[in-house]
């Protein structure tokens, strides 16, 4: 090694060790407490800081900076739909049972030799005759029981009686009421020029003339009127038989269902089509 550079090691040595033992007297010496770092004392020395004679520093915490929570959003939930309740009874509803009327045949006797006809009253074509003492089914009545449906017991051929002139073996209203399809004829139509008028309570129905060919005249009447007409407060039926064009009826005021008819035009083989009167108001 160079002589210069022992030198300079010596030197540098010997200057650690200066500053060493200045420093371990410095420790032993009281120090101002107002000196500033680095600034010389009254003695000439320069204050010089170990670690250990730094002003202690209070370091301020240091804010710890939470990440912030931003709280997930509740999962909504859809709410499960309340089940509807369904009011359920437990009594089991009564049903009502609907009236039906129990009807029978009866049996009966022919009083005296009487007509049997085709509809229930005298207006209509006669069918076939009775004779005394006849035994029939007795099988049905119009509404007020007046006339009877009959037939040979077990036959099919029926027909219409007063009952006034048969005796029945039992009450005629359990009895079904019934009806006989009229008979048509096949060669005439209907009648035309069908009109009525009113008169406070009579009602004036007429109708034009039929004529009928030779041998066709059932000897009987030849127009028929079936009528619907309010009397003493109730929708009664008549049956009228005319042998002119014009009949006359009472029809009063006072009756919750309307009044109607229909007229026919008659022959030997039947009657024709049945024709609506226009009813007249009050």
């Amino acid at each position: 090694m160079p002589a210069w550079n022992k030198a300079k090691i010596s030197f540098t040595s010997l200057l650690m060790i200066t500053i060493l033992a200045a420093c371990t007297a410095a420790n032993t010496t009281s120090l101002p407490t107002n000196l500033e770092i680095g600034e010389v004392t009254a003695t000439g020395d320069v204050l010089l800081l170990s670690p250990t004679s730094l002003p202690s520093h209070t370091a301020h915490p240091t804010a710890t900076i939470l990440p912030s929570y931003t709280p997930s959003p509740a999962a909504t939930s859809s709410p499960s739909p309340s089940p509807s309740i369904t009011a359920v009874s437990s009594a089991t509803p009564t049903m009502t049972p609907s009236y039906i009327p129990t009807y029978t045949i009866l049996r009966g006797t022919v009083l005296e030799q009487s007509n049997c006809r085709y509809g229930p009253g005298a207006a209509y074509l006669y069918k076939y005759g009775l004779y005394e003492n006849n035994h029939l089914e007795v099988i049905s009545r119009n509404e007020t029981g007046s006339w009877v449906l009959v037939q040979a017991i077990g036959g099919n051929n029926p027909c219409w009686i007063k009952a006034s002139l048969m005796d029945i073996e039992g009450d005629v209203n359990s009895l079904a009421p019934g009806d006989l399809p009229l008979p048509q004829s096949p060669y005439y139509g209907p009648l035309t020029g069908v009109y009525a008028e009113r008169n406070q309570d009579e009602v004036i129905i007429s109708w034009n003339t039929l004529t009928l060919k030779a041998g066709d005249d059932s000897e009987q009447y030849p127009y028929l009127v079936e009528a619907w007409l309010c009397q003493d407060g109730e929708v009664q039926f008549s049956a009228i038989g005319s042998w002119e064009t014009i009949v006359r009826v009472q029809d009063e005021a006072g009756c919750s269902e309307l009044s109607h008819a229909r007229v026919y035009g008659v022959e030997k083989h039947g009657y024709t089509a049945w024709v609506n009167v226009p009813w007249p108001t009050r």
